[in-house]
């Protein structure tokens, strides 16, 4: 049998003949760490914002051949009804993909003032005790319902999901994954978020392969990164780094978000048409790049569809009593 050929780099054949220098890989920036199922690679739709967008995407993933690991919901647990959550859940389980919800108030949507001047406030974080314990009401019953992953904004929220985890308040399978909205921007602040409890962390879209490589010296968590990130998140599209991107940043849930597009959150029936609409075109985006992929020969390494749990991690001791 004929040994597979190493993936190629965008342009590199024509670019070296034409005398064109072409910089060479580092064997040693890349990143040692794989998802427990040895995969480096797993893909997440992001934005879908209830059972009937969820509803297009899965159509439209079998018409296109996308493979789905993971559906992500960025209005919040709040915004939806039992009946949609159990829907939700429902339909992710027949195709076996991860279901993940965000937790409850957010900064932006507060009284306070704060968030809307120009520095931005604290955020998107949770204001006060009754912000957190929405937080926490929403990932009691959202788990309840039968969801097992829960996006997170706020790392007091975190920490303390996460020790409720610890004490069996949440199922012990259950996932956390730290929001765009906060994500780190360097290896001792990714560190700090795993020790916290989060189980994948969404990195800023505008970090670079060399910020990757920094990042995985010091920790194996799965990465989540938007190769094409909404405009309020920058509104990058780094299609042709995506080889790198995984292999610099393994293990790496590739998002497939939508630039040039209106924000949906928090969503509702007055946002329907373009809510469909968006959802739709992320599964087109997504083929776009794993077309890409398989073009470059860097289509391998991808995790069985079903997969979702991120290994053994590192945590902060949980105080006795907590």
């Amino acid at each position: 049998m004929k040994a597979p050929s190493a993936p190629r780099r965008p342009g590199i054949d024509a670019l070296t003949r034409i005398g064109h220098p072409v910089p060479a890989i580092d064997p040693a920036d890349a990143s040692p760490h794989t998802f427990p199922d040895g995969g480096t690679w797993r893909t997440e739709i992001p934005s879908v914002e209830g059972p009937e967008a969820l509803a297009v995407v899965l159509e439209e993933s079998a018409r296109l051949d996308v493979p789905i690991h993971r559906i992500s919901q960025g209005s919040g647990v709040w915004m939806l009804t039992d009946n949609e959550i159990t829907e939700m859940v429902t339909l992710c389980a027949e195709r076996n993909i991860e279901l993940c919800l965000f937790t409850g108030p957010r900064g932006n949507w507060d009284t306070g003032a704060s968030v809307r001047t120009d520095s931005g406030g604290a955020g998107l974080r949770a204001r006060g005790h009754d912000a957190l314990a929405g937080c926490v009401e929403d990932a009691l019953r959202a788990t309840g319902l039968g969801v097992r992953c829960l996006l997170v904004a706020d790392e007091g929220v975190l920490w303390t999901l996460h020790r409720m985890r610890a004490e069996g308040l949440l199922p012990s399978d259950t996932t956390f994954k730290v929001s765009a909205l906060i994500g780190p921007v360097n290896p001792a602040s990714y560190a700090v978020y795993e020790y916290l409890g989060a189980d994948s962390l969404n990195i800023p879209s505008d970090l670079t392969p060399d910020h990757l490589t920094e990042i995985r010296r010091v920790s194996r968590t799965p990465m989540d990164l938007y190769i094409e990130a909404p405009d309020d998140l920058g509104g990058y599209v780094r299609m042709y780094e995506a080889a790198e991107l995984i292999r610099r940043g393994a293990p790496l849930y590739l998002k497939f978000g939508l630039s040039k597009s209106p924000g949906i959150y928090p969503y509702g029936a007055q946002l329907r048409d373009h809510a469909l609409a968006t959802a739709r075109e992320r599964i087109r985006r997504g083929r776009l790049v794993l077309d890409l992929l398989a073009r470059h020969g860097a289509d391998g390494g991808m995790s069985p569809l079903g997969s979702r749990l991120p290994g053994g991690l590192r945590r902060f001791p949980v105080p006795e009593g907590d």
